[in-house]
């Protein structure tokens, strides 16, 4: 599986989108600087996920995620595949007994699959929201968790790149 984290709240980029001709789209948009956390994993080979909302990007918020995914998949060993982020290279996380921890190279989250998920739910689920609470942050990152969840083939087909495929 390969994991990362994501942050996710109330400022918006207004993004492109379809509209009839001569009708301007109106879009809702707003500087307020709050927000929250989506850790994720994703496992290119058979489109399994798991998602967990989290306040902040710190060694706590993922030693949960940690004891969470091994939890989750505790009949299956994880080979789980991360950006080397302080919080991932800490020496004070505990790694549950069937998790093992591999790096990506310096640099490089383009290697890392779980990116374009992150660009999938924002593209289909946050594209032009202007949210007036950080409750209904966590209300739309529910609702993305779940299609992502819900839709394995797609997720197979978004993740599933080039170098990853041919070393299975």
């Amino acid at each position: 599986m390969f994991a990362d984290e994501a942050r996710f709240g109330r400022m918006n980029r207004p993004r492109p989108c379809w509209a009839p001709p001569s009708v301007r789209p109106a879009v809702a948009s707003q500087l307020i600087r709050e927000f929250i956390y989506l850790y994720g994993a994703v496992s290119p080979m058979d489109g399994a996920c798991a998602f967990l909302i989290l306040p902040a990007a710190d060694t706590e918020c993922f030693q949960i995620f940690l004891d969470t995914l091994g939890k989750r998949f505790c009949r299956q060993h994880i080979l789980l595949i991360l950006d080397g982020a302080p919080n991932h290279t800490t020496d004070d996380l505990l790694i549950p007994a069937n998790v093992t921890l591999e790096f990506l190279p310096p640099c490089s989250p383009e290697l890392n699959p779980q990116e374009n998920i992150w660009d999938e739910i924002r593209e289909k689920i946050f594209k032009n929201y202007a949210l007036k609470s950080m409750d209904k942050v966590c209300d739309k990152l529910e609702e993305a968790a779940l299609y992502i969840e819900r839709n394995p083939k797609m997720v197979k087909s978004i993740t599933s790149f080039p170098y990853i495929v041919r070393s299975m």
